[in-house]
Formats: C-alpha cells, structure tokens, sequence
C-alpha cells in the first residue's frame, strides 16, 4: 500500500483506533508505541545485474513493559507522522511497511495489505514480506537457471571491480 493511501484513510477516521493484525487474526499488542518513522532509500543491483531504486516508508511499533490497554487513535497516529513530516522527507508515493515483532509476529518488515474497520476501529492487515528474484521476474528466462547469461552490466562489474565480492555467478 502507498504511504498516502494508508494516511489518508487514517485522516478520514482520526477518532478510531489503529489495530494492526496478521492473517492469523493476531493482534499487535494494546499499548504499542510508535517509535520511529523511517524514510528509506534502497539502491540495489539484483543477481541480473540489473540496478534498482525506490522508497519505502516504514513504521516502527514497539510494546513497552508498563503498556496500557489502549490502542493508539489515528488522530495521535497523525499527529506524529505529521511532525516527522516535518523534519524528514517522506516520500508519500512510497509504500509504506509495519517494522514489528513479537511471540506473535516474527520479528519482519511487514506490507501493509488491506485496511478495514468499524465503528470505533481500523484494522491494518500485515503480510509478511517474500523473497523474489527481480531477474526471473523479467523474464524472458524464466524457465532457466536464474542469472545464466552474463549482462553487458554484470560484464563491467565483473571487469571494474574485485570479483570476489561478487556473487559466483558474476565472478568468471
């Protein structure tokens, strides 16, 4: 989910509860705190060679030991997101993911999947994050060993810099 489609619906309902959930039903602890908003850019080179960029907004939820047994309202949600807002440049187009762990939730980075609610809730449905190969996703070797062929990218990478920090696939 886009981080503006997630803080508008939360602007939209400012005097409902924020209850994050998982596909198991479980829900992230009453008395959550959120400590940190994170604007993170990720520069990357998949095993294809190929590079990537892009943005993500991420929420760190955390469950102190003297916890109350309230869930945070969207409204104080709001109020915090608008001051780090404020201070750090958030893109708003970016996705935006849950930081959180538990004996519930293992300890991940998790999507935002749907958001619902009701007349006094708003319930965020976390999807736990997979692993992909971006190569395979583009195809066209799809049906072949991931990587096989050698890209002009992964041929200069190879050339330009010490090949045994590369993965064995690029190092030849």
């Amino acid at each position: 989910m886009k981080t503006n489609k997630f803080i508008t619906a939360l602007r939209n309902s400012p005097d409902k509860q924020l209850q994050f959930v998982n596909e198991s039903a479980d829900t992230v602890h009453s008395g959550y705190h959120l400590t940190e908003i994170k604007a993170a850019n990720f520069d990357t080179v998949d095993c294809g060679g190929q590079v990537n960029h892009w943005h993500e907004t991420i929420l760190q939820l955390w469950i102190p030991a003297d916890a109350d047994d309230e869930y945070m309202s969207a409204s104080k949600f709001l109020r915090v997101y608008d001051r780090v807002r404020g201070l750090v440049s958030l893109d708003e187009n970016s996705e935006i993911r849950v930081e959180y762990g538990d004996e519930n939730f293992f300890p991940s980075t998790y999507h935002v999947d749907s958001i619902s609610g009701d007349k006094s809730a708003i319930r965020i449905l976390l999807r736990p994050p997979a692993t992909t190969c971006k190569a395979r996703e583009r195809g066209p070797c799809a049906d072949q060993a991931c990587c096989a062929a050698e890209t002009s990218l992964q041929k200069r990478l190879r050339e330009s810099c010490d090949t045994s920090r590369l993965p064995l696939r690029l190092a030849k």
